[in-house]
């Protein structure tokens, strides 16, 4: 399965996974607004991939599967004291 990867121009570190060739206007109008305009930043295919950065292969396509979309927000940063 490819997957398209589209990053927020309005929140650092966010991104979005979709199937390749679906179309951002199927993402829920709540989140494409939140989103904002999305910018393409890779294809993936995670046929020849177990593992991304924080998702599994197989938890991702589940989740396209399921869903359609896959939301990876920026990973929470741990207060220095």
């Amino acid at each position: 399965m490819l997957c398209d990867v589209f990053s927020s121009r309005r929140k650092a570190d966010t991104y979005l996974y979709l199937q390749h060739g679906a179309d951002f206007d199927d993402v829920p109008e709540a989140l494409r607004e939140s989103f904002g305009p999305p910018t393409k930043v890779l294809t993936v295919n995670l046929a020849k991939r177990d593992q991304l950065a924080r998702i599994s292969s197989a938890d991702l396509i589940k989740h396209l599967k399921e869903t359609g979309f896959y939301l990876q927000l920026s990973p929470q940063q741990e207060s220095l004291k």
